[in-house]
């Protein structure tokens, strides 16, 4: 017997998508997102404007309490926007949205979440884990087509088929967040939000998680927001970089090179954090703290994100913009 499938009337994120001409898939255009406790409002996003490419790896990094998980879980609909645009296939998502738009959206974007523990229903076993999208959009024919969905899910993230059966409290952590990757992927989403996906794995797992992810970009051209804390990750997997510091973006760059040229002092205190393994020249390394008063910035002369080379953005004021310019010259020009 058929499974009676759920059928948007109309895509309209597809329909939008052939109308992109600059293949932007997702943009935020003055956002602010803030939490109230009481009469007190905490401003965690602040007028933030952000472009992602289709197809891309964008690297989001940051302190803890920045608002990088913040952000990931607006774009997903979790936490609400106050102000501002965020835009999927150039149609609005944040704020009230039709029915029949929220189901769609749902299917096109998922996320990996960064705690494989508390992510996963310990009570579910692994065949119910991984199919719950696809029971809750009726994105299958029948059973056996269910079933061969997640069977072929399980053997491309690693884990053997005879698996579904089990229950979470069963596998180690790396191999719970290969289900929550396979219970992402087997969606087939378009944009995918990994929220620090490996920080709670041990140094000998998270090559393997790192690499699946990759491959999963490649192989489905996915686009993916990569949150994380560890720039040397980052650079490994992302094909540019955003920084952000206190709700604000201060630094974007193609990842080679932001390690090359970074210009703003969060992101040279961030990479002088970074730890290299070499025990004599980590000894010597000097560790870069920075003061977010060290800027200076008046009423006459404010800090506007601009593109100082090409591909190449910082937050800065007139002063600063001079200075990094002639940074640029002394490190070689522009590229």
């Amino acid at each position: 017997m058929k499974n009676k499938q759920w059928k948007p009337s109309v895509d309209e994120f597809a329909v939008s998508q052939a109308q992109n001409p600059d293949d932007v898939i997702v943009k935020m255009r003055d956002v602010k997102i803030s939490f109230k406790i009481g009469s007190v409002e905490r401003v965690i996003i602040n007028h933030l404007n952000l472009d992602i490419n289709r197809g891309e790896i964008l690297g989001l990094v940051g302190e803890s309490g920045s608002g990088k998980t913040t952000l990931g879980r607006a774009i997903i609909r979790i936490n609400p926007v106050r102000s501002g645009t965020i835009t999927y296939n150039n149609v609005v998502i944040s704020g009230k949205l039709p029915r029949e738009r929220e189901k769609l959206l749902k299917t096109k974007i998922q996320m990996i979440f960064q705690d494989p523990s508390a992510s996963l229903n310990e009570r579910a076993n692994i065949d119910y884990v991984v199919s719950e999208g696809l029971r809750a959009y009726h994105m299958y024919e029948n059973e056996e087509d269910r079933l061969e969905k997640v069977t072929e899910i399980m053997k491309k993230v690693g884990l053997r088929p005879e698996y579904l059966s089990r229950y979470p409290h069963e596998f180690s952590g790396g191999q719970r967040q290969r289900i929550g990757i396979a219970r992402c992927m087997v969606m087939n989403p378009e944009f995918v939000i990994a929220d620090e996906p490996i920080s709670a794995l041990d140094m000998s797992i998270r090559a393997q998680v790192l690499n699946l992810i990759k491959d999963f970009q490649k192989s489905n051209n996915l686009t993916v927001l990569f949150i994380a804390h560890d720039l040397s990750v980052v650079k490994y997997i992302s094909d540019r970089i955003a920084v952000i510091y206190a709700g604000k973006l201060v630094e974007l760059a193609p990842a080679e090179r932001l390690f090359e040229a970074p210009l703003h002092p969060y992101t040279k205190a961030l990479l002088s954090a970074v730890p290299i393994p070499d025990p004599q020249i980590e000894k010597k390394k000097k560790i870069i703290v920075y003061d977010p008063t060290m800027h200076h910035y008046t009423e006459e002369d404010v800090p506007d994100f601009i593109e100082i080379e090409p591909g190449h953005f910082v937050r800065a004021n007139k002063r600063e913009t001079a200075l990094y310019l002639e940074e640029l010259k002394r490190l070689g020009g522009e590229k």
